[in-house]
């Protein structure tokens, strides 16, 4: 992949031989006011700055319109960032908030109609396995050496951010820019957990340590701990798990966020199993032809690993989370954690980190009177399928995307902004407010450094080396928006009771062997996927993929022995990298 590796003084000494200070009083008003702390001295942002100034100047008066997902991270580049833009280049930008669902629909509406409905868009990582495929999405290597040559920022420094490696497609090119990242891992209340009467309570009843749990039985044992035996903190009723279950898009996307993989349905191999990754799909390696999901078929959707995963959600779920959990979704999820009445959460984005630590004023009971927090975030345990090798969990990395059906100067124009909401001069501050990184520098600055006790292990983290072994969806998934949207119907048929576990993944498996029988056909047809679609394999019985490298056989015993770990001893690990 080619890389964009001047830095900001670089491009600075380019600009003071070429270029005046047009707008030099707003970019250092707002590099006084608001763009601090940050990873370059004021005057490498000034002249970072003055790049984006005499890069916009073609378009000056332009309007463009982007979207993004709601987080706090797109909500301070809509309400900031945008105006900071437009005093510093004169381009307006509209940066409209939507949920994950509906951002998602818009870029299959555009790719489908070809039609201009926004000039780009903060579009998941997930799909790029689809954008190396359609060929619907400007590839940014090319651009970056062509059509947007004369508006990419020499001090863009690619090597610097951390999820580049997720946005890149079979080919080695890049095909989206992050702007943000967050990670799934495990959420506990570590004041609890640290409390001498509970860990002996615990360890009398278990036989084992109360700790973070390394599996899915010590997280069972904990849950069930915690709301049967515990009951009751400081006069407050409490639980031992959370998790949500409305029919919804995130609902699917909080399966094919790892859950099969982290219960061991997929195959070893990283970034994301191979032959077969964390939604089941089975693609040989070397090739880039999903063979099909069911079992039948070398996948194992509808294996007993993913089944057992699914059976453990709903039973968990019911059993162990506070009344009415089952109805929330992705987004009622996160206040209902911050009443402060749950003592872990097998599955916790981090980017709720920002609102999770929020002082006591504002509602949240997960703080200390001086804005500590009483809990923490680990790895998430595994399944009784997982093996050695395989995905340990989920990272999400929404990524500015630009597609072709976009005019190219609109384009450019929105080059510009997205590059701007990543540059040096804005990161550290932007990572401070949303939480979500995306460059190495920023997560390193000595700002964070200062700030990591206040941030619950967030920044112990995504400075070890464990911050690239959670990764995204992968390459296997040929066409994200068509087979997502059939994950979270069938989910939502066990949380209904229609389904039993099995029967909804029999029926997901099928579903999307379908659809990607139908892609096949218009792949051998149209070469819509550019010879990379789907080519499906005959069936065979499940015995015989069960012997021959496919789904995982039944275990005799699906809970083992449970395991914990000292999390002061997971940090320190950490801490030494």
């Amino acid at each position: 992949m080619r890389k964009y590796l001047l830095t900001a003084v670089a491009a600075g000494a380019v600009i003071a031989a070429t270029g005046s200070y047009a707008d030099e009083a707003a970019a250092q008003k707002w590099i006084d006011e608001e763009f601090q702390p940050s990873a370059l001295t004021k005057d490498e942002q000034l002249a970072e700055m003055q790049w984006f100034i005499n890069a916009a100047e073609p378009y000056k008066g332009m309007e463009i319109n982007v979207l993004s997902e709601g987080i706090p991270t797109h909500s301070y580049e809509s309400e900031v960032l945008t105006k900071a833009f437009e005093e510093i280049t004169g381009i307006k930008v509209n940066h409209q908030i939507l949920g994950e669902g509906e951002v998602v629909q818009a870029v299959q509406t555009q790719m489908q109609t070809k039609r201009n409905l926004y000039d780009a868009y903060v579009n998941d990582s997930d799909l790029i396995g689809t954008h190396s495929r359609l060929q619907l999405a400007y590839n940014l290597s090319d651009m970056m050496e062509g059509d947007f040559k004369d508006v990419t920022n020499p001090g863009l420094d690619l090597d610097d951010f951390m999820g580049t490696q997720f946005t890149t497609g079979p080919d080695g090119d890049l095909y989206q820019l992050p702007s943000q990242q967050f990670v799934n891992l495990y959420w506990f209340r570590k004041d609890w957990f640290d409390r001498e009467d509970l860990k002996a309570a615990f360890k009398e009843k278990y036989g084992y340590e109360l700790g973070v749990p390394v599996n899915w039985s010590a997280y069972e044992d904990i849950a069930e701990f915690f709301s049967e035996d515990v009951k009751e903190i400081d006069g407050t009723t409490i639980y031992g798990h959370m998790d949500y279950g409305k029919r919804a898009p995130d609902l699917g996307w909080r399966m094919t966020d790892a859950w099969l993989s982290m219960a061991g349905a997929g195959s070893k191999g990283k970034p994301n199993g191979v032959p077969i990754d964390e939604w089941g799909i089975r693609m040989e390696e070397g090739t880039c032809n999903p063979v099909g999901a069911s079992v039948t078929r070398g996948g194992a959707a509808n294996g007993p690993a993913a089944v057992y995963a699914i059976r453990k959600w709903d039973e968990w779920l019911r059993k162990y989370a506070p009344p009415g959990a089952a109805s929330y979704d992705f987004y009622q999820s996160l206040p209902a954690l911050a009443q402060g009445n749950v003592a872990q959460q097998i599955f916790w984005y981090s980017a709720f980190t920002a609102d999770m630590v929020k002082p006591k004023s504002e509602g949240n009971n997960t703080v200390d009177d001086s804005g500590t927090p009483l809990w923490r975030m680990a790895p998430s345990p595994h399944g009784p399928y997982w093996e050695e090798g395989q995905k340990v969990g989920y990272q999400d990395v929404g990524s500015w995307t630009f597609l072709n059906s976009t005019p190219l100067d609109r384009a450019q124009a929105a080059w510009l902004y997205a590059q701007f909401v990543v540059s040096k001069t804005v990161d550290v501050k932007k990572s401070h407010v949303g939480l979500t990184f995306i460059r190495d520098s920023s997560v390193r600055h000595e700002s964070f450094t200062e700030r990591a006790p206040k941030l619950g292990g967030l920044v112990e983290f995504y400075r070890s080396p464990d911050r690239t072994a959670w990764s995204p969806t992968g390459v296997n998934v040929p066409d994200y928006p068509k087979l997502a949207q059939i994950w979270w119907q069938q989910i939502g048929d066990v949380n209904s009771g229609a389904f039993t576990p099995q029967e909804a993944m029999d029926r997901l498996a099928q579903e999307m062997d379908i659809t990607m029988g139908r892609m096949q056909r218009a792949d051998e047809q149209a070469n819509i996927y550019g010879g990379c679609g789907p080519r499906l394999n005959e069936e065979k019985d499940a015995e015989w993929w069960y012997a021959n490298g496919g789904a995982k056989p039944k275990l005799e015993n699906e809970k083992p022995q449970g395991q914990t770990v000292n999390y002061d001893e997971l940090v320190a690990r950490w801490a030494e990298n």
